[in-house]
């Protein structure tokens, strides 16, 4: 028997037959989300998204520069196989395409906020995302959704 936990190198995952389960964030200036969710409405699946009217994108610069930009974020969990539909909804309200982060949701359950790659042609690294505008300190590794 033994008494560590235990760490496998994979992590687990959750999926379904439209794919993996996946924890989606939106994030959109406070003026933009009531048309954000009325275009996720209209999605042929069901939503229940969390919204958190006081987060903070912190942009990272190549030169080490951050810029913290408040925005309003809006999360919830859907399978990779509806992330398309909910690309072309956010196409269709003419959001970038960075406003779009996702993980698996067993990662985001346990880990740090996402922090994503910057989309080609971007001038900053990377965006970290944080709920909390307040809590815009620290920095989580990448995350390639």
């Amino acid at each position: 028997m033994n008494a560590r936990p235990f760490t496998a190198k994979h992590s687990a995952v959750l999926a379904g037959a439209e794919g993996e389960l996946v924890s989606v964030t939106i994030t959109v200036e406070p003026r933009q989300l009531e048309g954000l969710l009325d275009g996720l409405a209209r999605l042929d699946f069901p939503i229940n998204p969390q919204i958190y009217h006081q987060a903070a994108v912190v942009y990272v610069f190549a030169d080490g520069r951050r810029q913290i930009e408040p925005v309003t974020m809006v999360e919830f969990p859907a399978y990779a196989g509806r992330l398309e539909q909910v690309r072309e909804t956010l196409r269709s309200l003419g959001l970038p395409e960075d406003a779009l982060a996702c993980r698996p949701i067993l990662e985001d359950l346990r880990a740090d906020l996402p922090a994503t790659a910057a989309p080609p042609g971007a001038p900053y690294l990377m965006a970290i995302r944080y709920r909390e505008g307040g809590q815009a300190a620290g920095e989580p590794s990448a995350s390639p959704c």
